[in-house]
């Protein structure tokens, strides 16, 4: 994946974390990403659609999650229960939200966030798309947000990828 499509998620993580928690947060790496198992156990899950299509996974430990409820709702969790799920569901959906206005030229539509939480869940990817995972540091541990993007819907890699002509 080209890093011009990456980084308007990089930017909007960053923007989110620190509009909405009140905190910076760091990335650290980025790899490719070789298996479906998130990195952590409580994943906000959204589709993308469009001229690109795809996946967005905001996968954050029990702790961030928590962390999350308290900063966004004012309360104290302390289980896995519809207020964690909630929060953390709103949070990908504005993470993933700032990105595709900033993908406007594709043209997509945001599905409704899902969020799965237990150990070793797994999120797929279509098949022909490899995931960037990006790795960030925030106050209260590591999270992950995992991006794969399949540019070639009704011809987008061909609309939008392409340089643009020399002006003579």
């Amino acid at each position: 994946m080209d890093v011009n499509y990456i980084n308007p998620f990089i930017e909007s993580v960053v923007h989110v974390f620190k509009t909405a928690l009140g905190c910076d947060i760091q990335r650290k790496n980025l790899y490719l990403k070789d298996t479906a198992v998130p990195s952590h156990e409580v994943s906000g899950i959204i589709g993308l659609s469009g001229n690109a299509s795809g996946v967005v996974v905001l996968s954050v430990s029990r702790q961030i999650a928590f962390q999350v409820v308290k900063t966004m709702l004012d309360m104290e969790a302390h289980e896995l229960n519809a207020d964690v799920v909630d929060a953390v569901g709103e949070l990908t959906n504005m993470v993933a939200g700032a990105a595709k206005a900033q993908l406007a030229q594709y043209e997509m539509s945001l599905g409704l966030p899902s969020v799965v939480a237990g150990r070793n869940h797994c999120v797929s990817f279509p098949s022909n798309v490899k995931p960037i995972c990006l790795v960030f540091d925030t106050p209260w541990g590591a999270m992950t947000l995992e991006v794969g993007l399949d540019l070639s819907e009704c011809g987008a890699a061909s609309r939008y990828a392409q340089p643009a002509a020399a002006a003579s």
